[in-house]
């Protein structure tokens, strides 16, 4: 088996294209909406151009306008969130096999987006049975992932910008979970996510509903918290969560809902049922999210 490069990034900040090596895949990285002075233009597409030809293969899972652009360049899988709500599932031996030679992955920095990167270096192979069911759960929210999932879930979430903790979980995943070393410094990682749960814990007892929409004011809160937790515990209040701070509006609302909060909102990209845009925009979010039936 041979071993890559790794490389991490986010819709809205992916690595300088000469820093990485060789042949590039790239998996679970949304194209870039247009919010916050970023987009597709300005932050996706110079990375784009910047590979060319050294671009193996996009394989991605969220909504775009931008994939229309790239149906017939072979170097894209491209599909929504609705075709499939994790990344790895995409992932599959004939595709890895189709690839071929690659020196690099630049993958996200979520459970979904590691699981992504073992399975691609396992030639598509789950790194352990039922991974693939593990990363729907928890990029959906829906179900339980197992033990070993919400493990490293949980790691990951403690520690949102440790790069070296998601490539010790790549290489966990990859020698089939059964390395105690590793395991360790997982479960040691995964233990600081219950503060910030608790502190999530106590930002929920400020959130307001109105209509169908929990919204809390996060702006005082000078410890660090567990965004996606809070989230979900407004999404137990009303069918929409809002949560807002001094630079960031973050809304979400249940994969199974039904609610398009792209669509809903304007923007052009990413998932439908959780987006973040500037806090400059908090007023006409409520507004919009307030009227979205009448």
């Amino acid at each position: 088996m041979r071993w890559p490069a790794l490389a991490y990034g986010t819709p809205r900040k992916l690595p300088k294209p000469r820093t990485l090596k060789g042949r590039v895949v790239v998996l679970d990285i949304a194209f870039a909406a247009n919010v916050g002075g970023g987009g597709f233009e300005r932050v996706t597409k110079p990375f784009i151009d910047g590979l060319g030809n050294r671009l193996v293969l996009w394989v991605d899972h969220h909504d775009h306008q931008a994939h229309i652009n790239y149906a017939d360049d072979q170097r894209f899988v491209l599909h929504t969130k609705a075709e499939h709500g994790a990344c790895p599932e995409i992932i599959t031996p004939e595709l890895v096999r189709r690839a071929g030679k690659y020196d690099t992955i630049c993958c996200h920095t979520d459970f979904d987006g590691l699981c992504a990167a073992a399975k691609w270096i396992l030639g598509g192979a789950e790194p352990y049975p039922g991974s693939d069911k593990d990363a729907y759960a928890i990029d959906t929210r829906l179900g339980q992932p197992s033990p070993t999932g919400a493990l490293l879930d949980r790691a990951i979430r403690a520690q949102p910008k440790n790069d070296q903790l998601r490539t010790t979980i790549i290489r966990y995943l990859v020698g089939g979970i059964i390395d105690q070393h590793l395991q360790a410094e997982i479960t040691h990682a995964a233990l600081a996510l219950e503060v910030l749960e608790q502190r999530a814990q106590e930002l929920a007892l400020r959130y307001q509903v109105q209509s169908d929409v929990a919204a809390v004011d996060a702006t005082n809160s000078t410890d660090a918290y567990d965004k996606t937790w809070l989230l979900l515990l407004g999404q137990d209040l009303a069918p929409i969560s809002l949560v807002y701070d001094s630079h960031t509006v973050t809304i979400a609302a249940k994969f199974d809902s039904g609610i398009d909060l792209l669509a809903l909102l304007g923007i052009s990209g990413g998932m439908p049922t959780r987006v973040s845009v500037p806090r400059r925009r908090l007023e006409e979010v409520l507004e919009a999210l307030h009227n979205r039936q009448t």
